[in-house]
């Protein structure tokens, strides 16, 4: 039996204002890079995941249509709930106790991180697994580093790795906040209090393609993989 997810909740619902202009008729996810939408560079990512339900909200028809024709379920928000509010609306759909989430704003040279994860997931001791990347392998990048790994595969806060934006969640997690909109951030908070957030590292390269810049060394990078 496998103890990893089949389940996935992309993140498609914010309004992408740090991508100026681009987001002016369409929805961050569909600004295309090397001629494909950005959300289908993330839907690489979790390839062999069977249920996948993603969360709209801003100028959503183009992308509705677009996750509907691969075979994605859609929930629309009302108003933004931010990634942890998004993944609890999303949970009568998602029907699963633990799920891969998946943003919707990089672009990736490597294998697939949904191996990656399954691979190194453990449930006996995880609640969250999240897939980081060396800042030698980051490309597009403006902020410093989000994590470090320890030596036992636990996270800690940190400037050595960047967050890919793809983790393995347990759905209980989110048990007892009262806030309706908040970030997964306050979920990972409790969680290094409980010693039970681990990363795993990402062994390719990695571009994050939130702002415009990011388009065009992204495509750089997929041009040299090729």
């Amino acid at each position: 039996m496998r103890n990893h997810p089949n389940t996935a909740m992309i993140f498609c619902a914010g309004r992408g204002t740090r991508m100026k202009t681009l987001t002016a008729d369409r929805p961050k996810p569909m600004i295309e890079v090397a001629g494909r939408p950005l959300v289908d560079h993330a839907l690489d990512q979790i390839g062999g995941v069977e249920h996948r339900v993603a969360n709209l909200h801003y100028l959503p028809d183009s992308l509705e249509k677009h996750l509907n024709t691969a075979g994605i379920e859609t929930v629309f928000e009302d108003t933004l709930l931010e990634t942890g509010g998004g993944l609890r609306n999303a949970l009568p759909q998602l029907r699963a106790d633990v799920v891969f989430t998946v943003n919707t704003d990089a672009v990736w040279k490597g294998p697939m991180a949904s191996d990656i994860l399954s691979e190194a997931w453990d449930p006996e001791k995880m609640d969250a697994l999240l897939l980081t990347v060396p800042f030698d392998r980051v490309h597009g990048h403006l902020g410093q580093g989000d994590f470090d790994i320890l030596p036992d595969g636990r996270l800690a806060r940190g400037h050595g790795s960047v967050y890919t934006g793809v983790q393995i969640l347990k759905t209980d997690t989110l048990n007892g906040i009262d806030e309706t909109c908040f970030s997964l951030n306050l979920v990972w908070e409790r969680l290094f209090e409980t010693n039970r957030i681990f990363g795993a590292e990402y062994p390719g390269h990695w571009c994050d393609v939130g702002h415009p810049e990011g388009i065009e060394i992204a495509e750089r990078l997929l041009k040299d993989a090729h």
